[in-house]
């Protein structure tokens, strides 16, 4: 009996921990059956959420879109407009100072005819008011290419000797006018930069502080710095305070009282556009009462074996400003002054033939360069003038570039050139701002004037053109 009992209470035992064993896998399944459905429960959660935001980022992607293409349209529009304003504005230039050229040459006939001293004072009152119209349309002409989007600015080798030189012809009336000393200091310098642009941008700088220095000098020369040259123009004007230095390169700002100074206030904005489009460096040292000192910081192109460079630059500093006043040109550029050009050649008794297809600006022509002593034959195009050779042989050739019928001046040249010789010299005389247009002219050896037209600029090339004839005909010989 014992024996039975002790059988039954281990199987009770065995039983027990079988169930506890039981009981403990079930509590396993039942919390990893929760785990499990936790885990579904969130995943579902998620998937919910993810959905969702799915469909809010399709739809800001396609508002996105739709986003791109009201921008794209709107920038094409804008970039018509631009072109628009651009074809127009080269298409007006050309119409505005057609008529303005015609004008000036008429007043400067006038100039010479008047004895009545209010008389002479309204002409030269109309002369400056014309200048002035001049200056301003050209100066928004070259601001609108500047900002062209569709401009495309290569780069070349520039040699500054050459830059030099060709400012000073283009200065050096307008400095002995108003008693300054002028002086460039040659460089064997060649750096890589646009030659037209740098030009405008050498011009701009030469020009400003010839206007705004009053006694003194203005000096323009070039530093070298490691890899670069730093083109520089000192002047011994009235200087310029340090919180007005950004100020002078906005659009029509002008520091000197309305009325003091001629000026559009476009000229340094022309500049520091023009260096943006370039990759140039614009620095500005200065000081009131001590002058000032522009720098334009250009790539250096390799030098040809043996060149001689200039010196290198000092550090950027009010010093440089001050050294202008005291210390020798040579010393502080190490080169010598670029000479003036030569004396004008005589225009009396020359034949030159006028290209022209305005009528009023043919008269004008006829009468300025007649009352130089001038012979004077005119034609309206190229056949016209091919035609006149029959009885006219002329020594100088002037035409404008644009001319009825989609003629150019430069068709003009070829086709005279090809019955009267290669060396017939020529000047185009235009209002396009096409910065290939003086490669162009430079391929032909042709001169190459701006409208509007002054006398003392007409009459500067076409010496020039005659000087030049003048001595190929001695190498000749």
């Amino acid at each position: 009996m014992l024996r039975d009992d002790d059988g039954l209470e281990r199987q009770v035992e065995k039983l027990k921990r079988i169930n506890a064993a039981l009981v403990e896998r079930l509590d396993r399944a039942d919390a990893s059956r929760g785990s499990h459905w936790m885990l579904f429960q969130t995943a579902t959660v998620l998937e919910q959420e993810l959905l969702a935001r799915n469909r809010d980022l399709e739809q800001a992607l396609a508002h996105l879109e739709s986003v791109n293409r009201e921008l794209a349209l709107a920038r094409e529009t804008a970039d018509e407009a631009n072109r628009s304003k651009s074809r127009f504005l080269r298409a007006a230039s050309h119409d505005l100072l057609q008529p303005l050229s015609a004008a000036k040459l008429f007043l400067s006939h006038l100039s010479e005819t008047v004895n009545e001293p209010l008389q002479a004072d309204l002409v030269s009152r109309i002369g400056t008011a014309f200048d002035s119209t001049e200056e301003l349309i050209r100066a928004l002409l070259e601001i609108s290419r500047l900002d062209s989007v569709r401009l495309d600015i290569s780069t070349e080798r520039v040699s500054l000797g050459r830059l030099f030189q060709r400012l000073m012809v283009d200065f050096h009336g307008d400095a002995a006018a108003r008693g300054l000393e002028l002086r460039f200091v040659n460089s064997s310098a060649t750096v890589m930069s646009n030659p037209v642009f740098l030009r405008r941008i050498a011009q701009n700088l030469v020009s400003n502080a010839i206007k705004y220095t009053r006694t003194g000098r203005v000096l323009v020369g070039a530093r070298r710095e490691g890899a670069d040259v730093w083109l520089e123009v000192h002047d011994t004007g009235p200087g310029i305070a340090p919180e007005d230095r950004e100020r002078i390169f906005n659009e029509f700002e002008r520091l000197a009282p309305e009325g003091e100074e001629p000026g559009t206030g476009l000229g340094l904005s022309i500049v520091r556009r023009a260096c943006l489009r370039l990759g140039h460096e614009v620095a500005l040292d200065s000081a009131p009462g001590r002058g000032s000192v522009f720098r334009i910081r250009l790539p250096r192109a390799l030098e040809a074996p043996g060149a001689i460079e200039a010196g290198p630059a000092s550090a950027a500093s009010t010093g440089a400003v001050q050294r202008l006043a005291g210390a020798p040109p040579e010393q502080m550029l190490m080169a010598d002054p670029v000479a003036a050009g030569p004396a004008a050649a005589p225009l009396v008794g020359r034949r030159v033939l006028v290209v022209e297809n305005d009528a009023a600006m043919r008269d004008a022509y006829a009468l300025l360069l007649r009352r130089w002593g001038m012979l004077v034959a005119t034609a309206d195009g190229t056949q016209a003038a091919l035609d006149r050779l029959g009885s006219f042989l002329p020594e100088l050739l002037v035409t404008d570039y644009r001319l009825d019928r989609g003629e150019t001046g430069l068709q003009t040249i070829a086709a005279l050139r090809r019955r009267l010789g290669p060396r017939l010299p020529a000047l185009i005389v235009t209002a396009e701002p096409a910065a290939q247009l003086e490669a162009q002219a430079d391929r032909l050896e042709a001169a190459l004037l701006r409208k509007p037209v002054s006398e003392s600029a007409l009459r500067e090339r076409l010496s020039a053109l005659l000087e030049g004839r003048r001595r190929r005909a001695a190498a000749a010989e």
